[in-house]
């Protein structure tokens, strides 16, 4: 009887439990998100409390700057912090201001909101600058009573817990590689069933009236977005984060990746859109017709196969000299078609333009 291989024996159910935790945890960042905001906020909280009169006596504004640094990244969440307590001075002006000149009343709360409002919209506050309403609203109504103590001990503690919640930032640093990597792959993978639809689409003697193509258009703009999204946050994750250099290569990888799909995405939208709307059977000037289609439809399959293989932006050589001489193949018929008719072919040679880039693109990777 052979012993089985290390690799042959089957991994201990705890283990696969952990590995399958990890996978999800490093799958869904907004649960570190969670788990960091709950932690500063706790931390936030007690340092609240511990801290003299009068900061001790509005403990529950301290969670609040921890929360703010802990929703993002590393650099982001100096970013915000700084950005919410300018915030919160602006509008503890406007409502000193209006407490000062004013009468407390309905008109001083409406002018007060309609000030707060305008310098919310400043570009310095950027996201943070609804801060400046919540703030005025806060100081004159809530901070009547103790008008010195109360600003100081608002705008004390959101700069504290601000200051935790950074900490706890900078010690647990987020770095959503997984969750990018996903958003890339179902994007490319998106984009090569793309091609293949339109690829499908050709595979026939007669060309697909308008609403076959409407069925074989894929919405490729949700993707796209939310790939870029993604791939934009791991990028400005990256940035002041002590996690970075350990992932350095596969930031490289994600960051080639993305701009060759970004590329690429383009590219198939231009396809898409030449296609379906030129190769039709309403038509009498077709884009390609009988010749050209079957020339067209094997591209196609290459410039998919050639996506979906690709890997931080590149193809293997094989698949790239395949789609290189798909693309000459058609190139040459397109200059011959011509040659022999009267049509000027116009969207066969955008066509060919498109793949032209597509491979560049991966030859430039």
């Amino acid at each position: 009887m052979t012993t089985p291989s290390p690799t042959d024996r089957p991994v201990p159910r705890p283990r696969r439990l952990a590995a399958e935790a990890m996978r999800q945890w490093r799958l869904h960042p907004r649960w570190g998100m969670a788990l960091r905001g709950a932690v500063a906020a706790g931390i936030a909280w007690v340092v609240g409390i511990a801290m003299p009169e009068p900061f001790s006596d509005y403990p529950y504004y301290a969670p609040l700057g921890a929360v703010v640094a802990t929703t993002s990244t590393v650099a982001r969440s100096v970013r915000d912090s700084f950005q919410a307590v300018g915030a919160i001075l602006v509008g503890v002006v406007i409502a000193r201001a209006a407490d000062f000149l004013l009468a407390p009343s309905a008109l001083s709360i409406a002018i007060v909101v309609a000030l707060a409002t305008l310098a919310a919209g400043w570009v310095a506050l950027g996201e943070m600058g609804s801060w400046a309403v919540t703030s005025a609203l806060f100081v004159l109504i809530v901070g009547n009573t103790d008008k010195i103590g109360y600003m100081g001990a608002y705008a004390g503690l959101v700069v504290v817990g601000a200051l935790i919640g950074i900490l706890i930032n900078l010690l647990f640093p987020p770095l959503p590689l997984v969750a990018t990597d996903v958003a890339l792959e179902r994007l490319k993978n998106a984009l090569a069933d793309q091609l293949d639809h339109l690829a499908d689409g050709l595979d026939r003697d007669v060309a697909p009236t308008h609403e076959e193509w409407d069925e074989r258009r894929l919405l490729l703009g949700p993707v796209v977005d939310r790939s870029r999204q993604s791939a934009d946050q791991a990028r400005e994750a990256a940035r002041a984060n002590r996690r970075a250099r350990r992932y350095a290569d596969a930031t490289r990888a994600q960051r080639e990746q993305s701009e060759a799909l970004s590329t690429m995405s383009g590219v198939v939208t231009d396809l898409t859109r030449l296609i379906t709307s030129w190769e039709t059977q309403d038509r009498d000037d077709l884009a390609f017709g009988e010749p050209l289609r079957p020339l067209v439809r094997d591209a196609l399959w290459e410039l998919a196969e050639a996506v979906r293989s690709s890997a931080a932006g590149r193809v293997d050589q094989d698949g790239l000299e395949r789609l290189h001489e798909k693309t000459e193949g058609l190139r040459r018929a397109v200059r011959d078609a011509r040659s022999t008719s009267e049509e000027d072919f116009f969207v066969a040679g955008a066509t060919v333009l498109s793949l032209r880039r597509a491979a560049d693109a991966f030859d430039a990777s």
